[in-house]
C-alpha cells in the first residue's frame, strides 16, 4: 500500500521531537549505538516538504566526542532526549575532527516517510 503525499506529510509532522544525537552504528528502534559523549542536543526540524521530508532547520554542533570518532547515524528524540523517535544513516562526513567536534548539517539531515 502506498500512502498519498499529503498523508506522508501529515504523519511526519505528527512526529514531535526536540533533540538529536549521534550514533556509531544503526540506532535501530531504540537508539542503540548512542555516542553519549556528544549528548542529545536541542534541534528543530522544518515541517514536511513536497518530497515528504522534514529537514533539520539549522546545523547542530556537537563537542566532547573522541578525536576522529566514527559517526555513522543520527537519532531524533523527544522530551529533552528521553524518548527515542527514529534514526537514519548519515551521508558525507562520518568522522569527528581531531578536537572531538562534529557538525550535523541542516542541509542534508532529514526525517523521511
Amino acid at each position: 500500500m502506498a500512502f498519498a503525499l499529503t498523508a506522508r506529510q501529515l504523519a511526519l509532522d505528527a512526529i514531535t521531537c526536540d533533540r538529536v544525537s549521534l550514533h556509531s552504528g544503526d540506532p535501530g528502534a531504540d537508539g542503540a549505538s548512542y555516542i553519549s559523549a556528544g549528548g542529545r542536543v536541542a534541534a528543530t526540524f522544518n515541517a514536511a516538504n513536497a518530497s515528504a521530508e522534514r529537514v533539520l532547520n539549522a546545523d547542530v554542533n556537537f563537542t566532547g566526542l573522541a578525536a576522529n570518532a566514527s559517526v555513522t547515524h543520527f537519532g531524533v528524540w523527544l522530551n529533552a532526549g528521553t524518548v527515542y523517535r527514529c534514526g537514519a544513516a548519515l551521508t558525507g562526513d562520518q568522522t569527528a575532527n581531531a578536537a572531538g567536534e562534529y557538525t550535523l548539517k541542516g542541509t542534508t539531515t532529514k526525517i523521511t516517510a
